[in-house]
C-alpha cells in the first residue's frame, strides 16, 4: 500500500468516523484531564479494560487528584493496586506524582521530554497521555496499533523484534491525524481491541477493509508476524505460614524489583534433591533467622509471571525458637489471621488466602 497523501486521508477519515459511532463509553473518556488519563493508561498497560474499570473507579474515588495521590502512603497504594499485577507501575506512578507535586508545583509536564523523564513514563505513556489530554501530535504504538498497521500494510517486521517499535512508530506517525491526535490514537487502539483482534478479526465490520492489504490478499492470519518465544521456565517454590501464639508471620519485599513493597509469607526456591518441606524450613530460617518445624501441607498454587511460572507448595509451620532477624525482606509483622487482608499481597499468595482465613 502506497502511503501517499490521499491514502492517508482515507485511512484517517474512515477511522475517525468509525470511532465516533463505535467507541466504548469508558470512565476515563468522560474526563480527559491529564491526571486521569495518565492513571488509566498506566493501569491499561498489559491489563484488559474490563479488569481495569473497577480499579480505576475506586482509585479515582480514593484519590481524585494528583495532590491527594502523591500524599498517599505507598503501602495503601499497593493495597489498592492488589490484583492488577505489574506492581512497578503503581510504585513508579506514585513516585512520579510525588516528584510533580514536590518539584514541579503540582503541574504535570506538557512536553514530551519533560513528561517522559518521570518514573515509569516511556514512549507509549508519554504519547498517549499528551495526545489524549493535551492534543499534542504524538503517535501511540501498542499491541493493538501494531496489529492494525501490520495487517493494513502487510508489514514483515515481527512485532516482538527489537526493531519493531521504531518501524511501527514511524508508520503510525505518518498516519497520525494531527488536527485531533488524541481521538485518532484512541480510534486505532479501539479498532485493534474490538475489530482487528488477534485471532478472529471481523474484516466485514472494519472501516479500513478496502485499504487493508492483508484483507485484500486474505492473509490476515499471517499478520502480525512474531518471533518464536523461548519456553517459559517453571520455578518450584515453598512457602510457610508460621504460627505463633495465634499469629502468623508475614514479611515485606524490598521496594524495588518484582512485587516490590508487597507482603508475603516467607519462602523461596526448592533446591535440587531437597524436599519442599525441607526448603520451606530452610528458607524461613535464611530469611528471618527463626527456627520452625512440623510443616503441614496446605495446598499447591500455580501462577504465571511474564518471564517465568511458579508452582508453590504452601505449608503451615510451627514456630520453635529465635527472634526475627531479616535477611532480604525489609520488614516483618506477626498478625492475626483476620488482619491479613489489610496488607497488599501478590496474587499467588491471594490464591490460597481463603484457606487460611476461613
Amino acid at each position: 500500500m502506497n502511503l501517499g497523501p490521499e491514502k492517508i486521508k482515507i485511512v484517517q477519515s474512515a477511522l475517525m468516523a468509525w470511532y465516533r459511532d463505535n467507541c466504548r463509553q469508558l470512565p476515563w473518556r468522560r474526563d480527559s484531564s491529564v491526571y486521569r488519563v495518565w492513571v488509566s493508561e498506566v493501569m491499561l498497560q498489559q491489563t484488559q479494560v474490563k479488569t481495569v474499570i473497577p480499579y480505576y473507579l475506586k482509585f479515582m474515588e480514593t484519590w481524585p487528584d494528583l495532590k491527594a495521590f502523591a500524599a498517599a502512603d505507598l503501602e495503601t497504594v499497593l493495597k489498592a493496586w492488589e490484583g492488577l499485577g505489574y506492581y512497578a507501575r503503581a510504585r513508579n506512578l506514585h513516585k512520579a506524582a510525588g516528584m510533580v507535586v514536590r518539584d514541579m508545583g503540582g503541574i504535570i509536564p506538557d512536553d514530551y521530554e519533560g513528561f517522559k523523564n518521570l518514573p515509569g513514563v516511556g514512549d507509549y505513556i508519554a504519547s498517549a497521555v499528551l495526545s489524549i489530554a493535551g492534543a499534542k501530535p504524538h503517535a501511540v504504538v501498542d499491541g493493538n496499533v501494531k496489529r492494525v498497521l501490520a495487517r493494513l500494510l502487510c508489514i514483515d517486521t515481527p512485532v516482538n523484534h527489537s526493531a519493531a517499535h521504531k518501524t511501527y512508530k514511524a508508520i503510525a506517525a505518518r498516519l497520525l491525524y494531527e488536527k485531533d491526535p488524541g481521538t485518532y490514537n484512541q480510534a486505532v487502539m479501539e479498532l485493534g481491541a474490538l475489530v482487528c483482534t488477534p485471532k478472529t478479526p471481523d474484516c466485514g465490520a472494519c472501516p479500513l477493509a478496502r485499504e487493508c492489504l492483508a484483507c485484500e490478499k486474505q492473509v490476515t492470519a499471517l499478520f502480525p508476524r512474531r518471533l518464536e518465544k523461548k519456553k517459559v521456565p517453571t520455578v518450584h517454590i515453598a512457602a510457610g505460614i508460621v504460627r505463633k501464639n495465634g499469629n502468623v508471620l508475614i514479611t515485606r519485599r524490598k521496594l524495588d524489583g518484582l512485587l516490590g513493597g508487597l507482603w508475603e509469607f516467607p519462602g523461596g526456591k526448592v533446591e535440587p534433591k531437597e524436599s519442599p518441606e525441607q526448603a520451606c524450613i530452610r528458607e524461613i530460617r535464611e530469611e528471618t533467622g527463626i527456627e520452625t518445624g512440623n510443616p503441614q501441607f496446605l495446598t499447591r498454587v500455580f501462577h504465571a509471571y511474564t518471564h517465568f511460572k511458579i508452582e508453590m507448595d504452601v505449608f503451615f509451620c510451627d514456630y520453635i525458637s529465635g527472634r526475627v532477624i531479616l535477611n532480604g525482606p525489609i520488614d516483618h509483622k506477626w498478625v492475626r489471621v483476620g488482619q491479613l487482608y489489610q496488607f497488599p499481597f501478590p496474587r499467588a499468595n491471594l490464591k490460597f488466602m481463603e484457606l487460611i482465613t476461613k
